[in-house]
């Protein structure tokens, strides 16, 4: 063996990790680690309910919390600075507002395919009925979201709160006047987003830590959701189980590569092996923001200028949700509608969508879409205690919500890309499938180009 130590190298995350002389462990990927945590959680939790373990139940019940935490730990800071880098990083862009508007209407775009699907398949499939539920098994929400709260609540009465009750949308607030307010000073602004671009990369960097806990995460997530909800809850709602997850599946594994291929004139099959690290950590995270890093790092790896990824991912975290804001809340609908015998029009079909398409920033990419429920119930005129109805199974249902979330986070940008012809299609067409570990090592620097959108 040599005395000197061998130059680093890049891309050989596959590789096996020595562990002494003449001794190789395999590195196990991480899409593996994620399964084999998938499947440990569901024994467990059969496990800890059959027996009736109450300490494997409180011991489940406290990993995920703890994984769930941590991650949210991290979002308030991360939206911050991600959304006011991101704004500020448009000044290395030509023709940056037309790259914002564009990123803007394949958002609404695919989020309107999205709940016309949603609705198609409630009509089709009536996920309310046979389901022997009754509005006295509804529970009203402790908050509600509506339109005018919505509006109202963009704007926070102090600076502090925000972060301290994670208002997400009056975070994103907070952060585009920042940076706008950054771009408009010029030069006079460059220490301040010197500081936010170390202050961003640090977070980056400690949020990858805990996504390295996601296997972990995944046991406690998956285990306490079995041991309390059990089979037979799953079964009283399998209908609107089955009609969210093959929903999503249509968008995520039929729109979305239509669109790639028909659109942005690129092999489906190349995006599932570049964003698959991303599809992976969200379905387990549950929480698009938590997964930003590591959207953003495939995107660029995909081909998309990293001055305009730093731009449309973070702003797809807080705003482009077609699982949570699209499928899942015209389903809902259509299924709380059932259960209190209230019949739905064509005016209210339309104000589904209405609300899917303009409202899907009330998510603010967090676990959940309890608050975008309750926007699209409110409008309807439904009742809220319908949301009751629905918490129990909402951590089963959001890990593919999630999973489509934050695919479509990734799509738009393709396409705006390749449409604009700034998409990198050599770096897209030889992109492999990497395990997450890659992701985390640290990136060279690079120079500040400037990115040109077609005209």
């Amino acid at each position: 063996m040599s005395a000197n130590p061998e130059p680093a190298t890049t891309g050989k995350a596959d590789q096996p990790a020595r562990s002494g002389p003449g001794l190789s462990l395999p590195k196990v990927p991480f899409w593996a680690q994620i399964v084999a945590g998938l499947v440990l959680g569901v024994l467990l939790g059969w496990l800890a309910r059959s027996q009736d373990i109450s300490w494997l139940y409180t011991t489940l019940d406290k990993i995920g919390s703890i994984f769930v935490q941590l991650l949210k730990l991290a979002v308030a800071p991360l939206v911050f600075f991600a959304i006011l880098v991101s704004i500020t990083n448009l000044r290395k862009v030509n023709n940056a507002a037309r790259l914002a508007s564009r990123t803007l209407l394949w958002f609404l775009i695919t989020s309107l395919i999205a709940v016309v699907i949603g609705i198609v398949i409630g009509l089709v499939t009536n996920p309310g009925s046979g389901t022997g539920l009754t509005p006295k098994d509804g529970a009203k929400p402790e908050g509600a979201g509506s339109w005018i709260d919505f509006l109202t609540g963009i704007v926070p009465t102090d600076v502090i709160t925000p972060f301290t009750e994670l208002n997400v949308l009056q975070i994103v607030f907070m952060a585009a006047v920042a940076g706008i307010a950054a771009l408009k000073l010029g030069d006079r602004a460059a220490p301040i987003l010197a500081l936010s671009e170390s202050v961003l990369e640090l977070l980056q960097k400690a949020l990858w830590w805990v996504i390295r806990l996601a296997p972990i995460g995944t046991v406690g997530l998956i285990g306490y959701a079995i041991a309390d909800y059990g089979w037979d809850l799953i079964g009283d709602y399998a209908t609107f189980t089955a009609d969210v997850y093959i929903g999503c599946a249509i968008v995520l594994f039929g729109v979305y590569p239509l669109l790639l291929a028909t659109v942005a004139k690129v092999s489906p099959i190349q995006f599932f092996k570049g964003a698959w690290p991303a599809i992976q950590l969200a379905f387990v995270s549950r929480s698009s923001v938590g997964t930003m890093p590591v959207t953003q790092r495939v995107t660029e790896r995909l081909g998309v200028p990293k001055e305009y990824t730093s731009f449309a991912v973070p702003f797809g975290a807080t705003t482009k949700m077609d699982g949570c804001a699209a499928i899942y809340p015209s389903l809902a609908a259509i299924f709380i509608a059932e259960i209190f015998n209230v019949q739905l029009g064509i005016q209210d079909y339309l104000l589904i969508v209405f609300v899917s398409v303009v409202g899907s920033a009330a998510t603010a990419g967090l676990t959940g879409a309890t608050v975008m429920l309750t926007l699209t119930l409110s409008t309807l005129g439904l009742p809220l205690e319908g949301v009751g109805l629905l918490l129990a199974i909402d951590p089963i249902l959001d890990m593919m919500r999630t999973a489509t979330n934050v695919a479509g986070q990734v799509v738009a940008p393709l396409i705006v890309a390749a449409r604009e012809n700034i998409l990198d299609r050599d770096k897209y067409n030889s992109v492999h499938a990497s395990p997450i570990d890659e992701e985390s090592e640290p990136r060279e620097p690079k120079k500040k180009v400037a990115v040109q959108a077609a005209v």
